[in-house]
């Protein structure tokens, strides 16, 4: 599953990992619990506020990525798609 835009996207074939790849810097790789963990889409920031947002997810995978041109909806084998991951964020995510 590929993703093109400014920069392109590609799951990996068992579907744990994120590739990003940009012309401008060298490629990055995230893991699906690191994105997972990571989402902040309402609900999660919810469960966070609540404590109930869990530690980990162990297992995950990216089950479908949407392009919306300044970032990318991704979908989760757990059923959450809600969130949205704006292309800077990806790449803050990959940095740090």
């Amino acid at each position: 599953m590929t993703v093109s835009d400014i920069a392109e996207c590609e799951v990996s074939s068992d579907l744990t990992t994120l590739l990003l790849r940009d012309a401008s810097r060298p490629p990055a790789v995230l893991t699906a619990e690191r994105l997972r963990l990571s989402c902040m889409c309402a609900h999660c920031r919810r469960a966070r506020f609540d404590d109930r947002f869990p530690a980990q997810f162990p297992g995950i995978g990216i089950v479908g990525i949407g392009d919306l041109g300044y970032g990318l909806n991704i979908a989760f084998s757990d059923g959450h798609d809600r969130g949205i991951y704006p292309r800077s964020y990806l790449w803050d995510l990959a940095a740090g």
